[in-house]
């Protein structure tokens, strides 16, 4: 059995589809029932937070695909070792490595995660292509987008892309069995296969669209006013610091999609296709 929490985000999803239809046993947790599943797969209700509520869950599972939900990841971890689950995958941020002060809620999972499943897989993904998401209301309202650094290029990676990778592993270890996975004890970097700009994005959705979509540079302050809406300040002064002033790493374009599904990561224009009819 593969159990899936966050089976109602991005990740998950398609995750979920994508073990069902390679005939998998999957469990698909989340904090609420989904509206639908894939024929097959059951669910179960469970919050991270409170990491006693998957004891029952993930007791007798063979993997786990992980979201690092709540704030006690020794805890969670503790909760996935005592039920025997063999193989985790881990869902991370690049943040976790490139800048761990800064992403130490991911740091510290991976930190946990490892100590309790030395096999453990972790998956570094860059920005989404779904945070695009984002500007889909001035787009729709206006043909405008407003988003700071304008001309700053950053490899935002397709969830569609993660959640393959995670079924690729998973499914790859529950053929090994007990025996040892070329992807155990890995962490993978995750990115789409090109750095693109705001205003290339903005572009892209105009060009898709058949008419301009008009992109306005907002100032980091105003920025922030909007980040801090949704998040906690220091994630969104992180957040700043990766759009507006990526290290090296965190604008390199890196080949492990390729490498563990044997294709180019996904473009922003096939994410795009997908999901035009938002922008429209």
């Amino acid at each position: 059995m593969i159990v899936v929490t966050g089976a109602t985000g991005n990740v998950g999803r398609p995750l979920v589809a994508a073990l069902a239809a390679a005939g998998a046993e999957v469990t698909a947790v989340s904090r609420t029932p989904p509206a639908e599943l894939p024929g097959g797969v059951r669910h179960r209700v469970a919050d991270l937070a409170a990491p006693e509520s998957l004891r029952e869950v993930v007791a007798g599972a063979e993997a786990l695909f992980l979201f690092p939900g709540g704030p006690a990841p020794a805890e969670l971890a503790d909760v996935v070792k005592a039920g025997g689950v063999r193989r985790v995958v881990l869902l991370s941020s690049q943040g976790a490595a490139t800048r761990p002060g800064d992403y130490a809620f991911f740091a510290a999972y991976e930190q946990a995660v490892r100590a309790a499943v030395p096999a453990a897989t972790v998956l570094r993904p860059s920005g989404f292509t779904t945070n695009t998401l984002a500007w889909a209301p001035s787009v729709r309202a206006s043909r405008q987008v407003e988003a700071p650094f304008g001309d700053v290029a950053l490899p935002f990676v397709d969830p569609a892309d993660i959640a393959a990778m995670a079924a690729a592993i998973l499914l790859d270890s529950a053929r090994t069995n007990a025996r040892p996975s070329a992807h155990d004890g890995v962490d993978y970097e995750v990115t789409g296969p090109e750095a693109l700009t705001p205003r290339d994005r903005a572009a892209a959705i105009g060009a898709a669209l058949g008419e301009p979509v008009r992109f306005v540079e907002q100032t980091p302050a105003q920025a922030r006013a909007q980040l801090v809406a949704v998040m906690p300040p220091p994630i969104a002064d992180a957040t700043l610091g990766v759009l507006g002033s990526p290290l090296p790493a965190e604008r390199r374009v890196s080949a492990d999609v390729h490498r563990v599904l044997g294709r180019p990561a996904r473009s922003y224009a096939e994410w795009l296709a997908d999901f035009l009819p938002a922008f429209r």
